[in-house]
Parts: structure tokens; sequence; C-alpha cells
């Protein structure tokens, strides 16, 4: 028993110390901004562009952080807006308040961070994937900071089960997953970067998606255990916020492609679809769930024309 203990603690310092390397290697590689607002007791973490003009707010997806609209989005509208692109709790270098694996509580530290940063100013909201969610949150909750929605490949509704990750399910657990976590920065990178494709498929991944938009900051122990207790809330947390969706009364346009093979659009945006009045449905033939590379120039003059229309 003795042997057995030296070993494990053996080996728990050695990934520990790996572990300790991963991080301060990646953190130098992509390093936090200036840009840090206090909101309910937690930082959040904004990356801007642009200096003036509307105000825009997107907020990433599952695994992500703020660095993918960084090279995507915000160079089509930094000269005629001002973009915000805020780390979701626990992500990035946003700090995870208490309870953030909640969709109302992610959304209050994306409004926190648009109030202190542009206040008394309504933005229009992006949001894809994981992040499409909060951005219909922020819109329920806070529609007053709200002049539209924007939703690339969006999750809005219970998909009924299925498509959950096994690493999420170890990587959440309340006794496992802080174990569990450590082992990432050793096994993550190199599946990820292999895995890429299958995320933009079936247009090809964009040269240097992986370097450019920070993923390497998500195999950071912290952030993985943060992405899998968002992940594995979310079903229940859509179900609990579905039915909300009539009273979203500003303008909201979705990109949907056809050949998602993350997310299935006939149950997202095929429901949101006849539950918000007005809502702008623009399906992308040739497109997976990652529309905001391929189609940043049409998604960006999409913005441009819903900061010049009113509120409804």
């Amino acid at each position: 028993m003795l042997y057995t203990a030296v070993l494990l603690g053996i080996i728990t310092v050695g990934l520990l110390a790996n572990s300790g390397r991963y991080v301060r290697s990646v953190q130098n590689d992509h390093p936090a901004s200036a840009v840090r607002v206090p909101v309910n007791g937690a930082d959040v973490h904004v990356i801007e562009a642009g200096e003036q003009g509307p105000v825009v707010l997107m907020i990433h997806g599952a695994s992500a952080n703020a660095r993918e609209y960084t090279w995507t989005l915000a160079p089509q509208l930094e000269d005629t807006h001002r973009v915000l692109m805020a780390d979701r709790p626990g992500h990035g270098y946003s700090e995870r308040p208490k309870n953030a694996h909640e969709l109302g509580v992610q959304a209050a530290q994306m409004a926190g961070a648009l109030e202190a940063l542009a206040p008394g100013e309504r933005a229009i909201v992006v949001g894809h994937s994981f992040g499409g969610a909060v951005a219909l949150r922020v819109a329920l909750d806070f529609p007053d900071l709200v002049d539209g929605l924007v939703l690339l490949a969006p999750v809005s509704h219970d998909w009924g089960g299925g498509g959950e990750a096994w690493y999420n399910q170890y990587a959440g657990h309340p006794l496992i997953g802080p174990a569990f976590s450590q082992l990432v920065p050793i096994v993550g990178p190199p599946q990820v970067k292999a895995g890429i494709s299958n995320v933009f498929s079936p247009q090809p991944a964009p040269e240097g998606y992986f370097e450019k938009s920070g993923v390497g900051l998500l195999f950071r122990p912290s952030q993985f255990r943060a992405n899998a207790l968002d992940v594995n809330a979310l079903r229940a947390e859509m179900a609990a916020q579905q039915a909300r969706y009539p009273d979203i009364q500003v303008p909201v346009v979705v990109y949907s492609g056809a050949l998602d093979t993350v997310i299935s659009p006939p149950l997202h945006v095929g429901k949101l679809k006849h539950q918000v009045e007005g809502l702008e449905l623009v399906k992308l033939a040739d497109e997976g769930h990652m529309p905001h590379h391929g189609e940043a120039d049409a998604i960006a003059a999409k913005i441009r024309e819903l900061t010049a229309t009113p509120v409804r």
C-alpha cells in the first residue's frame, strides 16, 4: 500500500508539473488583452475592435474563446462598429462565478460587461453554437440592452439526448473531474488538431485555425473542466429556457449550415423559427457548423443592415 501511495503521488506531481508548463506556454502564446470587467464578483475578459459606431457583442461557442472572432467577423466591422468579443465564464481569461453552468448566469456576465463598456447603449448580440443559447438568454433577461440577434449555427432547444462526449462526463465529474482534467494537456491538443476538419466539414478548415483562434487555451485544466460543466448542463438549461422565446421582440437572424454535423438544425432553428415572430433564417446549403468563417462577408453585411434599422 505504501509503494502504491508513493507511486500515485509521483504520478500526480508529474501531471501537475506538466499541466503547469502547458498553461504557462499556451498563455504566453495567447496572452490576455488589457480589458477585464468585474461583473458579479468575477472578471469578464473582453477583446475589443473598432473605436466607435454601433456596438456589437460577440459570444463564442463551446470549446472556444473570444479569439474565434478576432480574425473572422471583427475585421469586417471594426471600421464602422465597436466590437466587443467576450470570453464566457471560465473560458479564455474570464473568471467563473458560482453556478456558471447556468445560462442565466452566463447571460448576466455578458450583459454586465456590455453595460460597463458601452453604458447606455444597445447592441447587436452575435452568438455561435453554445454562444447562441447565451445570446438568446441575454435578449430574454436583458431586453433593454439588445437591438437584435445574429445567431450562427445556434443551440436553442433540448435536443432529446445523444451526442454527449465521454470526456466531458469524466471532466465534469465532481470527484474524478479535477484529476482527469490534468491529463488533458498531454492528449488533448493533438487529438483536436486532427479533428478540426470535422467541425468545418464539408468546407475545409481555414489554414492556421488552431493557432489563430487560440484553441490551445481549451486544454488548460480549469477551462477544460469549465467547458465540460457547461456542456453537461446544457440540455436541462435549454429545456428550461426554450418556452420563453416568444417573448423576444427584436430582429433575429439565424445562419444555419444545411450540412452541420455538430448540431441538428431541425431540432434547433427548426423549432426556434416557429417561436420568434419575424425570424429570418438564412440556409447555407454548403456550410457546416462554422458559418462565420465561410460566410463572414454576408454576416457582417447583415449586422450593418440591422444597426441601421430601428428596433421593432
